[in-house]
């Protein structure tokens, strides 16, 4: 299933796209993508309505972030060998975890805006894992039982708040519009291999970033694996687990960063597509 948010910012409503590629709305059955919903039983209920009762929705309507009432949102850094290359950066033995603040989460086609002050905004494309039930010290093996399912993200991030303003990369991750998240929520049984999943990222129709899961120095069983030894993650956390080389700060000779006016588009096979407009803060 196509799990969608459509709708206002902070009106939302709960929808599944057919086969067909209409969009249908839950609304009578659901309150959000959120919580229980996301868990198997309620992954069972979705699956059991017919699509075709569901009213379609008509016109164009806005896409929020794909999941609602997200917990904790989670990052994995310099899990592809060559972004860390890029960055100058070992690599790391364990997975490298930061967080985003919830404020920073948007919809995949909102804008992203450039915070005051910045002066190196980047582009991050990320697999990113939704959990669907409760997990706490689970093992590689059983990891992936507690997926709900996998969607597109793009981390934006501000490298000189990130590496210069004291303190961890928090700062430089969680700036509002910061986590453009969706366009929809793909359950993980469309998913059977989270690590063979093409992803690539265009700044002005300019290709950027081309990567594969398969490169990942962790993957998404053992994040979740390490990570529910840290912390018991619940239904509506999500892990943005990484991004392969091609980001700003890793261009050559010099660095290149976003500018009021491009256009970022970015994709994961089978996850769907994202486009943002960056705009300056007020």
């Amino acid at each position: 299933m196509k799990l969608v948010r459509y709708g206002a910012i902070g009106a939302e409503k709960p929808g599944m796209i057919d086969a067909d590629g209409t969009l249908r709305d839950l609304s009578a059955h659901v309150g959000d993508i959120a919580g229980d919903v996301l868990s198997d039983a309620g992954m069972a209920k979705l699956r059991a309505i017919d699509p075709a009762s569901l009213p379609a929705v008509g016109g164009n309507p806005r896409f929020g972030a794909c999941v609602g009432g997200i917990g904790k949102f989670m990052c994995i850094g310099l899990n592809y060998s060559d972004h860390a290359a890029e960055s100058g950066l070992a690599v790391p033995k364990h997975p490298v975890l930061f967080m985003k603040a919830t404020s920073a989460v948007v919809g995949p086609n909102d804008d992203v805006y450039m915070p005051r002050g910045s002066i190196s905004t980047d582009w991050e494309v990320e697999l990113g894992v939704v959990i669907g039930t409760k997990a706490k010290y689970v093992s590689k093996e059983n990891a992936l039982d507690h997926v709900a399912g996998y969607c597109v993200i793009n981390d934006v991030s501000e490298r000189h708040f990130q590496n210069n303003l004291s303190g961890n990369w928090t700062k430089g991750k969680s700036c509002d519009t910061f986590g453009p998240t969706g366009p929809w929520l793909v359950t993980r049984d469309e998913v059977p291999d989270p690590q063979k999943l093409a992803m690539s990222l265009d700044v002005n129709g300019k290709r950027m970033q081309t990567g594969n899961t398969s490169t990942m120095i962790f993957p998404v069983a053992e994040i979740i694996e390490h990570l529910s030894s840290l912390m018991t993650l619940h239904p509506g956390d999500v892990i943005s687990t990484g991004t392969p080389p091609g980001v700003g700060m890793g261009m050559k000779p010099s660095p290149v960063y976003l500018k009021k006016g491009d256009v970022i588009d970015l994709t994961i096979e089978g996850l769907g597509q994202q486009r943002q407009t960056v705009k300056e803060d007020a």
